[in-house]
């Protein structure tokens, strides 16, 4: 069986590829960091420290979307609808966490 590669697999590979090297000491660190914090967190911080987790998420997920939603700007309405959804399977997979929220952005 031969697999076909994505029409937008390189474009999208490069944009998380640059993204993961702008962010490796940004966002996505704070993610990593917040998550061991939250995963060391006592029962009585947890709740606090889960929320600035989620906060971190949430702007990582939007650095995200804001890249997704300038390179589908410049398609056609019916070609931005299929890269944004190839964007949104690939962030779920190389980034499971970001991925969770990134078809809502």
């Amino acid at each position: 069986m031969i697999f076909r590669r994505g029409r937008f697999t390189d474009v999208i590979e490069r944009q998380l590829d640059a993204f993961a090297e702008d962010e490796a000491r940004g966002l996505l660190e704070e993610v990593r960091d917040a998550n061991a914090k939250y995963d060391r967190a006592g029962r009585h911080e947890a709740e606090e420290i889960y929320g600035d987790y989620v906060d971190v998420l949430e702007a990582a997920t939007e650095a995200l979307a804001d890249m997704r939603w300038r390179y589908a700007g410049t398609l056609d309405e019916t070609t931005a609808a299929e890269y944004e959804a190839a964007f949104n399977r690939a962030v779920q997979k190389r980034w499971p966490p970001l991925g969770l929220e990134i078809e809502n952005r």
